[in-house]
């Protein structure tokens, strides 16, 4: 499980890769969380809007649902950089609020199934909400949306 996860705006994949050793940093828009696992979550956010439902994923479909690209080589310190999905960014970006409060309640039933008093303690709703915010972001004035994990 990723301790620290930022998803950033970035003008492409070169500058999100450029990341890699020291973060985003101030020089992108950001939004941090902390204890869940960046990849599972764009992977699920991704089956949401594809095939909307309420109910919780099962492990398997998660798994074999189509999971982020790298955007540096991964290595073993931890680190990771995903690029999000541009189908992903669009429908976060045109989402509205209750499809975002959907789905922040099926991640979040799905993390506590998973991970229990273990789960984090962010406002994952509200991490929703930012994060749509960056997508509209990113679809209005070009470049992706990525995550900065370790």
């Amino acid at each position: 499980m990723a301790h620290d996860i930022v998803f950033f705006l970035a003008p492409d994949d070169q500058a999100a890769a450029a990341t890699r050793l020291r973060g985003p940093g101030a020089a992108f828009e950001t939004v941090a969380c902390r204890f869940v696992e960046p990849d599972s979550a764009i992977a699920e956010w991704d089956m949401y809007f594809a095939q909307p439902s309420t109910e919780v994923p099962s492990l398997e479909r998660l798994l074999a649902w189509e999971w982020p690209q790298w955007v540096t080589t991964p290595m073993n310190d931890g680190v990771e950089v995903f690029a999000l999905p541009r189908r992903l960014t669009r429908a976060l970006a045109e989402a509205s609020p209750a499809q975002l409060d959907e789905l922040a309640g099926r991640w979040s039933a799905r993390l506590r199934a998973e991970d229990g008093d273990d789960m984090t303690d962010d406002d994952l709703p509200a991490v929703l909400r930012d994060v749509a915010r960056l997508a509209v972001s990113a679809v209005n004035r070009g470049g992706g949306l990525y995550s900065w994990s370790f």
